[in-house]
Order: C-alpha cells, then sequence, then structure tokens
C-alpha cells in the first residue's frame, strides 16, 4: 500500500452487518454459491459533506475510492469517475487535483456511489463490498476526510428492473420525482439525510490507479431531427460509448421514453433497434419531477442511434448531447491516408472500435459483457500500443491477469470481475503478451517481476502433458480454438465442454508459442533457456504435418485440415523447413474462414513466411469474410464478426477485430521495435505495388513515427528518445 489512510470507508447502512463474501473460483467448482443469494443489488448510495476552505489555501488534492464505482462532483460540478475494476487485495483509487474547483470559503463535496451487486464481467460485485472512502488534502495538510459526520441518502430515482446483457447492467428507469434537486450544490439541506455509517475493518488494500480516469466529454448529435409529432430521431455519427443528456421542462409524471441502438430497424432508417442483436435492451423511461430536469444516466451504453418518445413535448432538443467515454486516446494522433480508400476505412473503423472498447480496462464489448479477456489483449493491446502510445493499460490488464493466478493456476479468461471463466487457449498467449509489453517499453524490472507467473503457467501446463510433450485433455479449461463456432472452418476435434481425452492442434500450437516466447524471456532476463521449445516443435509436426498433402491436420487420426491448423503453425514457426511454401499456399486459398480474432494469427503467419501480397489481398477482400463487408454493412467500429447475422448475437464494437492496425505498422509497413524499448527500430517495408502513396503516422512510447511512401521510395522518419531515423529504399528492392 502508498499510504497510511486517516479516513473511514463509509458505506450503506445495508452492508453493516454483511460480511465480505468471497465469490473467486475455479470456473467449475461445486462450492459456487447460487447467484440468487448474493444480497443488495443496483444500489445508488448519495454522499455529501460541506466544508471550509481557508483564503490563503493553496494545491489541492483528494483522494478517492469507491466499491464498485463513484462519480464525483465539487461544487456542483463534474470532477471525474472510476476507480478502474480490481480485485479487493488490491484495489485503486484515484488522485483528483481539486484546485479548480474549490472557493474560499463555504465547499461541498458530493459523490453518487454505485454498487451492482450482479456476478459478471463488469467488477468485482455481488461480494457485499460497498461504500467509498476519501481524504482532501490541501497543502499537502489533510483538511477533510470521510467520517460520520458525512450525510448519505439512497438516490430513490432508480427503479426496479431485471438486467440484461450477460447480466452485466440494469436499465435506468428514472423517476425525478423522487430525489430533491440540488443535492450536489453547497446550498441544499441535508438536514434529513441519514449520518454516514462507517464501515470498522473494511478489507480493500488500496493502490494508487497506474492508468488515467477516463476522458469523458459532451458531444453534439450529427443529427437531432423531428421526424413525428412527438419522437425525435438521433444520429451521433458513429457508434461510441456513452449515454444520452437532455433537458426537459414538463409537468410531475410526464414521461418521456429513451431508445437507443447500434443499428436501425430493417426497412426504417429513423426506427432504432433498440433490443440490440447482442442481448442488451436499451429502452429506459425517464419520468419528470416538474421542476425542470436534467437527465444523468449512470452506467453508459454503446450505441449510435436514439430515439426520443416526448409525447407532451417537454424535451429541448437544443440541448440533446451524448456524454462520451473512453480511455484518454486522441484519433487525430495516429492516421492513415493512402491511395488505397478503402484501406484508410478499414484503419479509422478499427481505430474507433479500439477507442471505444478501451476503457478502464480492455473490453470484449461495451454492450453485452463489458468485461476483459485475456485473448482479447493479443489483438487489441497490440493495436492501442500504435494508437496511443500508451503502455500503461497494457501493464495493469497484464498485472490483473497475473493476479487470477492465486485463483486459478492457469489464469482466468476474464480479470478482474466476479465471472469465472478459465480459456486455455488464452492463457498461454500471455507469456507472449508480457514479451510484447517488453519489447515495447523495455520494462526489464517488470518482467523480471511477472516471470514467476509465467513459470507457474508453464508448470500448470504440464499436468496435461504426454511423453512426448504434447498436451492430451486439457480438460480443465475451454479449449476455444475461434468463435463463434461456424467460423472454425470445420476443425476436426470436438470441442466439448469439458473437452474429451485426444491431442489436437490449435491447443498444442499455442503450447509450442508459448515455450518459445518463454525461452525469449529468459534470454532477456539471463536465465537458461531449455530445450524444451525445439522438443514440442518435433513432436508437434509429428504428430499434425501430413507429409504427402504438405499440410497440418486438425488432431492425432484426422485428415482434415483446417484454417486454423495451418495458419497457427505459420503464426509460431512451426511449419517444417521448406515445407511453408504449402502451407501458406492452403492458407491464401482458405483466406479468412475464421474468426475476425483468429484473423491476427492469419495476417501474421503469412507475414512471418514472406507473403506480404497475401497479406494485403486478405486485407483489402471484399468478399463476405472481410473488413469491407463490416463497412459495407454500416460499421463505423469493428464488429464482433465479419457481418451482423455471421454471429447470434453480434456487437458492432468489437475491438478484437483490430488486426489490421499492427499488421499494416508491423508486417507492411514493416516497423516494429528493434530492441527492448524502442532502443532500436527495425524498418523492412513491404508495400505492395498497388499502395502507390501511404502516409501513416502512429505513436510509440516517447515518440511519434511516420512512413511516408510513394513511387519511388519509403521513407520513415520521427523521433525516438530524441533519435532521427530516416530509412529509404527503393521500389522493390532491398532495405538498406
Amino acid at each position: 500500500m502508498e499510504k497510511s489512510w486517516q479516513a473511514s470507508w463509509l458505506t450503506d447502512s445495508e452492508f453493516l452487518d454483511l460480511e465480505p463474501r468471497n465469490v473467486f473460483h475455479r470456473e467449475h467448482a461445486s462450492s459456487a454459491a447460487p447467484e440468487e443469494a448474493l444480497g443488495p443489488r443496483n444500489i445508488h448510495m448519495l454522499a455529501r459533506r460541506v466544508f471550509t476552505v481557508p483564503a490563503s489555501s493553496g494545491r489541492a488534492h483528494l483522494d478517492i475510492t469507491a466499491d464498485d464505482y463513484y462519480k464525483l462532483y465539487v461544487n456542483g460540478v463534474f470532477v471525474g469517475q472510476g476507480p478502474a475494476p480490481a480485485y479487493p487485495e488490491h484495489y485503486y483509487y484515484n488522485r483528483w487535483d481539486i484546485t479548480g474547483f474549490l472557493q474560499p470559503g463555504v465547499n461541498c463535496i458530493a459523490v453518487h456511489v454505485y454498487y451492482q451487486g450482479l456476478v459478471n464481467r463488469v467488477w468485482n460485485s455481488g461480494d457485499h463490498r460497498q461504500g467509498f472512502i476519501a481524504e482532501l488534502f490541501v497543502d499537502d495538510h489533510l483538511l477533510l476526510a470521510s467520517d460520520a459526520s458525512w450525510r448519505v441518502q439512497r438516490d430513490q430515482r432508480f427503479q426496479a428492473a431485471e438486467p440484461f446483457g450477460y447480466e452485466t447492467q440494469f436499465p435506468e428507469h428514472m423517476d425525478e420525482r423522487r430525489l430533491a434537486k440540488g443535492w450536489r450544490e453547497v446550498t441544499f439541506d441535508d438536514s434529513l439525510w441519514a449520518a454516514a455509517a462507517e464501515r470498522p475493518g473494511y478489507d480493500h488494500q488500496l493502490y494508487l490507479q497506474p492508468t488515467p480516469p477516463l476522458e469523458v466529454s459532451l458531444r453534439r448529435p450529427v443529427l437531432v431531427e423531428l421526424v413525428d409529432e412527438g419522437r425525435f430521431f438521433i444520429d451521433v455519427g458513429e457508434e461510441v460509448t456513452g449515454s444520452l443528456t437532455m433537458d426537459a421542462a414538463g409537468l410531475a409524471g410526464q414521461v418521456v421514453e429513451l431508445r437507443c441502438g447500434e443499428e436501425c430497424l430493417p426497412g426504417s432508417a429513423k426506427r432504432v433497434r433498440w433490443d440490440l442483436r447482442c442481448g442488451c435492451q436499451y429502452r429506459e423511461f425517464w419520468t419528470l419531477s416538474g421542476l425542470g430536469d436534467t437527465l444523468e444516466h449512470f452506467d453508459y451504453k454503446a450505441f449510435r442511434y436514439a430515439e426520443i418518445l416526448d409525447p407532451h413535448g417537454a424535451v429541448d432538443p437544443a440541448t440533446i448531447r451524448v456524454v462520451v467515454r473512453h480511455y484518454p486516446m486522441s484519433p487525430e494522433a495516429s492516421q492513415c491516408r493512402s491511395s488505397q480508400p478503402l484501406l484508410d476505412d478499414i484503419w479509422q473503423m478499427c481505430q474507433r472500435g479500439v477507442q471505444y472498447g478501451s476503457q478502464e480496462g480492455f473490453l470484449d464489448c461495451p454492450t453485452r459483457e463489458k468485461g476483459q479477456y485475456l485473448g482479447d489483449l493479443t489483438v487489441t493491446a497490440h493495436s492501442h500500443i500504435y494508437l496511443s502510445g500508451d503502455l500503461r493499460l497494457f501493464r495493469k490488464a497484464l498485472t490483473e491477469f497475473a493476479m487470477t493466478q492465486r485463483i486459478a493456476p492457469g489464469l482466468l479468461a476474464v480479470a478482474p470481475g466476479s465471472f469465472m471463466q478459465e480459456i486455455a487457449d488464452f492463457s498461454l498467449q500471455w507469456p507472449e503478451q508480457l514479451l510484447r509489453y517488453y519489447q515495447h517499453s523495455g520494462d526489464r524490472d517488470f518482467l523480471q517481476a511477472m516471470y514467476p507467473t509465467v513459470e507457474g503457467i508453464l508448470q500448470y501446463f504440464r499436468r496435461f502433458q504426454r511423453r512426448d510433450g504434447l498436451l492430451d485433455h486439457v480438460h480443465e479449461s475451454w479449449n476455444l480454438l475461434d468463435w463463434p463456432e461456424n467460423l472454425r472452418d470445420g476443425y476436426d476435434f470436438p470441442l466439448t465442454k469439458p473437452v474429451g481425452p485426444g491431442v489436437h492442434n490449435v491447443i498444442n500450437a499455442f503450447f509450442s508459442g508459448m515455450l518459445a516466447a518463454v525461452n525469449d524471456i529468459r534470454r532477456a532476463l539471463g536465465l537458461d533457456v531449455s530445450t524444451e521449445a525445439a522438443q514440442a516443435r518435433q513432436a508437434f509436426q509429428r504428430a499434425f504435418f501430413n507429409e504427402e498433402t504438405g499440410l497440418f491436420v486438425d488432431a492425432e487420426g484426422s485428415h482434415h485440415s483446417a484454417l486454423h491448423s495451418n495458419a497457427l503453425p505459420l503464426y509460431f514457426g512451426l511449419v517444417p523447413a521448406g515445407r511453408e511454401r504449402s502451407v501458406a499456399a492452403f492458407v491464401r486459398r482458405r483466406r479468412l474462414s475464421c474468426g475476425v480474432y483468429m484473423a491476427y494469427f492469419v495476417l501474421k503467419g503469412l507475414a512471418r513466411v514472406g507473403q506480404p501480397d497475401a497479406v494485403y489481398q486478405l486485407l483489402m477482400d471484399t468478399s463476405e469474410h472481410s473488413w469491407a463487408n463490416m463497412l459495407r454493412e454500416g460499421a463505423t467500429t469493428c464488429f464482433e464478426a465479419w457481418g451482423k447475422d455471421q454471429k447470434w448475437n453480434t456487437s458492432l464494437c468489437h475491438p478484437w477485430a483490430s488486426a489490421p492496425i499492427s499488421v499494416l505498422i508491423e508486417d507492411l509497413a514493416g516497423v516494429k521495435p528493434g530492441g527492448p524499448g524502442w532502443s532500436q527500430v527495425q524498418f523492412c517495408p513491404r508495400l505492395p505495388d498497388e499502395l502507390t502513396s501511404l502516409h501513416l503516422a502512429f505513436l510509440v512510447p516517447d515518440g511519434t513515427l511516420q512512413v511516408e511512401a510513394d513511387e519511388r521510395r519509403v521513407r520513415l522518419s520521427g523521433m525516438i528518445r530524441e533519435a532521427v531515423v530516416d530509412i529509404t529504399r527503393k521500389r522493390g528492392g532491398g532495405c538498406e
């Protein structure tokens, strides 16, 4: 812990007699308690404290956290929100500079605390830990601490409702009559509010959050149109994460209906599909107080379109805005402008997907799941590095997954969060992700600190090795392969849950790749490397490579060769020497007959064996399995699948489809770190002749790089640690 807190943890009185509940266990542990026994849900608590600031005061900062989440106001003005979801033994607090929010004399701090109470991927909720703690320092002296002098009250505006998505969100039906106006202001009379309850012996271990708070901004929609009497249609212009806000002045009890969606209904350009195909129901009712109201939802959605049904004419359309939220990232900082407009559109679509899918973690999606999945990091975090130049969110994610080893020795697939899931394919990728972080950061101390987790994963999977080193019957966690199931290209092995006995290709390809990554980590740390990776490579080839066809089969005894069974050997360098051509040719023929997640390995596998033209052709493909198809179907953020109807519950913002970002930079423009922390730059462009011009700007730690290409040369320029790199080559020639 980084500081000793003098403040008290304040809680809603209903939680005072509730002992913290352990919601963590192996996915298939029989001791898991039924969800209906979890206790309070959807609890909104308001807290406030009036205090005096001396006239001569200088800098002021507030340390604050809450379980599950808070929104902070000073003198009625929104300051920020947090914290990032975390485990109780390593829980985050935020530090806000509130100097500019304070005034000499009387001030008010107001906090809206939310406890969801559900077991899901969003927070570590359902554990009976609720409340907040805060300390205000002025000129480095403690001026105010949370204690029993604070006043609290339940926010009764939020009506009872059933959750939607994967039990990840409650609809926010709000009745403005059930809360007095101005509760965040200094002048509000809180004499009828209760004294705050202090929770003795709270068990959070608090650490300063290592990532910045979310960027929250107001955006004017591109279209607000009165299409029928009492019905407004709103188009934000692109899919975003956030919520609607507006002012209304109607009679007490009048109701405004709000509908949000990622798309419009078929056959109607201005009717919103509020019952999303991904399983979220974005339809809510806002009951007015008669005193003038401003809509302020607490939670967020992912949407582009909205309808407002306002039969009484209460809403002021000039005030309709969208509260947009995401991890701080400037979309203007990274750019792609080329001679191929389709390529530029794909870049922008993937860029937006990463931007809005990156919240306080790398979300699987900001709709149905709202959680951080380990396998998604391979694609999403890789894209985020170049789009933001910020490694802090990646480091935090790696740390959070490492923490799950106390729950599941092979790591959980979701972290943080109280939803317990284990996916073997994802766990096997963590060492490679750690290695990628080191390559971009050069942070050897972090690599050293995380190394025991690497060894722990290795030891866990060794339990499933047979004599030749291959994994057999990894039954304790899901063998995913690819998702959805209909995009597995006929993979010939029964991937039941739990999986049955047998040795199959994909899980062993990931295992072999992990062993190679472990050796690279050991080299970086000055440790002895193992021959295990070479032995696993040979065993993999003996078990799965068919000499007659020159292809890899899906499993021992199978005669079928799926795209996945051949793309991963290309990616991990498992193809027998001299046989890369036949495997690559097969992958080219199968194209993207896989999910968008596996497409990352397909493209990078082809690039590894010197097939940049094939990579470019797949990036620019216009078939139903392509990024072009997403655009054709109206995407502004990359989808969960190639098309809306290619999965039964497709979300339309899913950053695991953002492979084109890193592929274009590393495998076509040919730029990647040549030494830890970009101490050197590797530059070997492989741009196709069709790309006659290209301007590519992207971020790396401590600098920005740009690739400029025309018919005569390809040039890399930029600043990394104050070193300018300017390398050219002749078109079609080698690197200089």
